[in-house]
């Protein structure tokens, strides 16, 4: 049964600039469809067009049908609980203190009675095992703990259409594995239909029943996911964002690798396994050369190479800790840090529990420094304490050697520390960014016009919080490139992300923080070639596969 259809739908906002021409779809009941295109290509306004109460501003014809009825015949009670939305920043969507009030917010709005109200919060919050934070505040909550808020907030609500706009974009690699598993289980055992917008596509396309692809506001592509990204893979605006098994594939010659094309990891494992014992000579090298290859040039961008790693590893060794030592004659050459925590405790409640415990690592000068882990391990607490702007109540940051506390008024911020954080529209001070309100610039655009208005400081530190958040793989690419050459200059980086591609291809080393800890930190390289999850898919795709090489 068909559940909602859009027909020649056109859009133009306010301001003269068109983001949508003569789109096409339709989706049948318990399907799951990916939306994916450059930034500015159109999504977000696309997704939001499809939830009447968040259309923006604008001239818009065509039709959009909701279970067979234009979406203008709906009322208010069915509109506001037919289709959920979920939107690309959660805190755009929390509107109450508590948990638990905001997962009854809804139901409350709709005149539900309250033992109604009460049975379905607590089934909703034991379903998305969130009983351990029911009683928490809002505002307490990590960037991904209030995305998995925002979703059981609208799915108690128990819609028809399941709206998403880049639902993993704000969580660790575990998180959206489970995340991604979740939405599709809604698909399957409760018949939802599920629309999701998202950059990182590596989990996304191969649960996905379809796929609308969109550049510049047109259809590119729309239909079956595979037989979309048999097309997509060759258009060099979704080549790079396409899953790494497909890039795998299509980069061998196209008469020697023959069958389907694989869409996950473990498809991708398959076809690598059966193209190697077809490819193999008698010395069994001449299949594993000319993928060796292949994969040099499909790798992400490491900034060391394998020689320079095992220069500057020699003379180091890693104690219990995960801590690096160094040896004594190179460490007196290297004893300048920009950032150092010591022994940090940080806790939001007076009576809650501790968001940092015994914190420790130090970033050298001029180097880009990683963190990664869970979402409310502590990641954005920690650099939101290198800025000044919460204070532990315990152990000493220091910031260029001095303490922290001991930078007066805005000493640290004239030309010395800048933040980036997760929400950038705090950064804005302006309504007008190049003649457009920074508020209709996709998420992101709004990314990299906050992270130009941080840098105008010219901070020697800079701290960022899910800096590729909202970027597609093209602008994430110059944001590498960027910070590659900022740091040549002698800036220091420190980057929160959940990206690992990403951190991948541009850092010098990388911490892992678990319960608001560091427990390990090393080489960029080391880091991903030992992980299982926080790597890169062409890693788990060749893990084991070639003996004496490995991708990360």
């Amino acid at each position: 049964m068909e559940v909602i259809r859009a027909e020649n739908l056109n859009f133009k906002y306010a301001g003269g600039n068109t983001a949508l021409t003569d789109i096409n779809f339709s989706l049948e009941e318990g399907e799951m469809m990916c939306v994916c295109g450059p930034t500015g290509s159109g999504k977000s306004t696309l997704l939001r067009l499809l939830k009447r109460e968040l259309s923006p501003r604008g001239e818009r014809s065509g039709n959009i049908y909701i279970s067979g009825r234009r979406q203008e015949d709906l009322d208010d009670y069915e509109a506001a609980t037919e289709i959920g939305f979920v939107f690309q920043r959660p805190d755009m969507q929390i509107v109450t203190d508590k948990v638990w009030h905001e997962l009854a917010f809804g139901l409350e709005n709709i005149g539900v009675r309250q033992n109604e109200i009460r049975r379905r919060v607590c089934e909703i919050a034991g379903y998305f095992g969130m009983e351990s934070r029911f009683d928490r505040t809002t505002d307490s909550l990590s960037g991904g703990e209030k995305q998995l808020l925002n979703l059981a907030s609208v799915m108690v609500m128990q819609p028809r259409i399941l709206i998403l706009d880049e639902p993993v974009s704000q969580l660790d690699p575990i998180a959206a594995s489970d995340f991604i598993a979740t939405i599709k289980k809604l698909c399957r055992e409760f018949g939802i239909s599920v629309i999701a917008a998202e950059q990182r596509l590596e989990e996304l396309i191969p649960v996905c029943d379809r796929i609308l692809a969109l550049g510049d506001g047109r259809t590119v592509a729309f239909g079956e996911t595979r037989k979309c990204v048999e097309t997509l893979i060759n258009d060099e605006r979704f080549t790079a964002s396409m899953p790494a098994s497909a890039k795998l594939f299509s980069a061998l010659s196209k008469e020697d690798r023959g069958g389907t094309i694989p869409l996950s990891v473990g498809e991708g494992r398959r076809f690598l396994k059966d193209y190697l014992n077809a490819h193999t000579d008698i010395t069994g090298m001449t299949g594993k050369i000319a993928v060796s290859e292949v994969l040099s040039q499909l790798s992400a961008p490491v900034k060391k190479n394998e020689d320079t790693d095992r220069s500057a590893d020699q003379g180091r060794e890693g104690d219990a800790s995960g801590e690096i030592r160094e040896d004594p004659k190179r460490a007196a050459a290297q004893d300048e840090y920009a950032l150092e925590f010591k022994e940090v405790y940080l806790k939001y409640e007076r009576n809650g529990r501790d968001i940092l415990r015994s914190l420790s690592f130090k970033v050298k000068k001029g180097e880009i420094f990683c963190l990664l882990g869970g979402n409310g391990a502590g990641k954005s607490t920690a650099v939101s304490a290198a800025a000044g702007l919460i204070k532990p109540y315990s152990g000493k940051i220091k910031v260029f050697g001095k303490n922290i506390r001991d930078h007066k008024g805005q000493e640290l911020y004239r030309e010395c520390l800048a933040m980036l954080p997760q929400d950038v529209q705090t950064v804005f001070i302006t309504d007008d960014i190049n003649g457009r309100h920074p508020y209709d610039l996709s998420g992101g655009e709004q990314q990299l016009a906050a992270l130009e208005i941080v840098l105008a400081g010219k901070p020697k530190l800079l701290l960022l919080d899910e800096p590729t958040k909202g970027l597609d793989s093209g602008l994430a690419e110059k944001l590498r490139e960027r910070l590659k050459k900022l740091t040549e200059k002698g800036m220091t980086i420190v980057i929160v992300t959940h990206d690992v591609e990403f951190a991948a291809s541009i850092a010098d080393r990388c911490a892992m923080i678990f319960n608001g800890e560091v427990v390990s930190v090393s080489e960029a390289r080391e880091f991903f070639e030992g992980n299982y999850f926080y790597t890169t898919a062409l890693n788990r795709i060749t893990r084991g596969i070639i003996p004496g090489r490995k991708e990360c």
